[in-house]
């Protein structure tokens, strides 16, 4: 229940227009969101576009999947601190050995060790 007894969808779209908002769903088919290092892949993803005081707002919906940027390869975290605590190096250092063995930390930490 809305604040305020605002509990339907008739009582919250007139209370939208008073305010100047318009709500529309989006029928996406995927929503790929790219960041500095990574995409995040939205597959069958709800949308909704707001229009407030003419801006535009997107809202998604949805679990994401993580994908590497074109010529880049994703490196978890995890595989980071691994490569680290077991060749006994920097998380940096790791990082850089996980960058030139395409993501694999076996081979990141024999190429660390020797």
């Amino acid at each position: 229940m809305m604040p305020g007894g605002l509990g339907n969808s008739r009582q919250m779209k007139r209370m939208m227009k008073k305010m100047g908002m318009k709500s529309t769903d989006l029928d996406a088919e995927k929503v790929v969101i790219e960041t500095s290092d990574k995409k995040l892949v939205f597959d069958d993803a709800q949308v909704v576009q707001m229009k407030v005081q003419g801006q535009e707002m997107y809202q998604i919906v949805g679990t994401p999947r993580e994908e590497a940027l074109e010529g880049k390869v994703l490196i978890d975290e995890k595989d980071i601190k691994l490569v680290s605590e077991r060749a006994g190096v920097s998380e940096e250092e790791a990082k850089k050995a996980l960058e030139e063995t395409d993501g694999k930390p076996a081979e990141a930490i024999i190429k660390l060790s020797t």
